[in-house]
């Protein structure tokens, strides 16, 4: 980094010597030094949420104990009861978290650190609740969920609620402190009443410009064309030229400075949307991947009664199958919001074999 730094000043200093102005050799010297060496300092400092934060492939085993014992406390469940019990009809949200019996990684207790989560938020909500909770426990027979027996108390049928919108979840996905927040903010939206689901989340890896969503291809584009453009308006002598020939390769290269900028600063720029829910962001959902969805209004009925007529196999998975269906039926959209609203915590999966050492999707 320091020679590459050195000889871009040497660069600068040669430059001077000759006899064209010293403004254009500043402003040109900046435009060929700044740019690169500040992305490669941004390449060692993207901030990715959710995966550090957690410590590990699954986050710590620690911290599945630690929900372990929260749950197993004759005193929380005494504290929780008053805000997962009662439940009452119609409510304006219902939150279902989907478990299954995972035959590794046990002790990460994913669905008892979930609902610790719910509980803490909830708790904050005031006297009237953010939302009812409910847990749907996929497993019978010999081979049981012993994590969902533990919280077999706030076990309901939907049938019983009734409610009027529908957050479903999986056991590995724990919700951000603004969870409801920002789920009560999409739904006051208009694009609600016209949407099957909403997805609240996607793999940080996908966020980014660089993937193959062509509408994040054409965005990151056109942020490039507009700041290259911007940057070359606000320089009076290259106005003189007016994007003649001797501009287009200034345009080209500065709109590959500020693309590469994006890709980098993508990440970092998503955080700040989490400084008010009005901040995030809703776009066209992909294929992949389901583990938080938002159902406005009877859309969940909708969507169950589809994938009742759908067999999952290898290639046909529920993401796949709601995807098909959001562009199959008459007026079908789907939707997802930017930056995550919870995190991925699990590695470890309940449908397929797991690796020796697997690693967070």
């Amino acid at each position: 980094m320091e020679s590459v730094l050195r000889s871009a000043l040497a660069m600068v200093q040669r430059r001077h010597s000759s006899p064209r102005p010293v403004r254009h050799h500043v402003l040109r010297g900046a435009a060929a030094v700044l740019p690169p060496a500040a992305l490669l300092l941004l390449l060692h400092q993207v901030h990715v949420p959710g995966l550090h934060e957690r410590a590990g492939p699954a986050g710590k085993p620690e911290r599945g104990q630690d929900a372990f014992h929260f749950w197993q406390s004759a005193s929380t469940a005494a504290a929780v009861s008053s805000r997962f019990g009662d439940i009452a009809q119609h409510p304006e949200l219902l939150v279902t978290v989907v478990t299954a019996r995972r035959n590794e990684g046990r002790d990460f207790h994913y669905l008892l650190q979930v609902m610790q989560q719910l509980s803490v938020i909830l708790g904050s909500c005031g006297e009237r609740r953010c939302a009812e909770v409910l847990i749907c426990d996929v497993e019978s027979g010999p081979q049981e969920n012993q994590d969902a027996n533990l919280l077999e108390a706030h076990s309901r049928g939907w049938e019983l609620v009734q409610p009027r919108n529908m957050v479903v979840l999986e056991d590995d996905a724990l919700p951000r402190q603004d969870f409801f927040t920002v789920v009560k903010d999409l739904l006051s939206r208009r694009f609600a009443l016209q949407t099957l689901y909403v997805k609240l989340y996607h793999p940080e890896r996908l966020q980014r410009y660089w993937n193959p969503e062509p509408y994040r291809i054409l965005e990151w584009v056109g942020l490039g064309l507009v700041g290259a453009t911007a940057l070359l308006l606000s320089f009076p002598y290259w106005n003189s030229c007016s994007f003649s020939s001797r501009c287009r390769p200034a345009t080209s290269s500065s709109s590959l400075y500020f693309m590469a900028a994006a890709e980098l600063l993508g990440r970092h720029l998503l955080e700040v949307r989490r400084l008010s829910p009005q901040l995030y962001a809703v776009s066209p959902a992909t294929e992949c991947c389901t583990p938080a969805m938002l159902f406005p209004g009877n859309s969940s009925l909708r969507v169950a009664e589809y994938l009742d007529g759908s067999f999952c196999v290898k290639g046909n998975a529920k993401d796949m199958v709601l995807y098909r269906m959001a562009r199959t039926i008459p007026g079908g959209r789907s939707h997802s919001v930017e930056p995550n609203l919870i995190t991925h915590i699990g590695a470890y999966s309940s449908v397929r074999a797991n690796p020796s050492r697997p690693k967070l999707l």
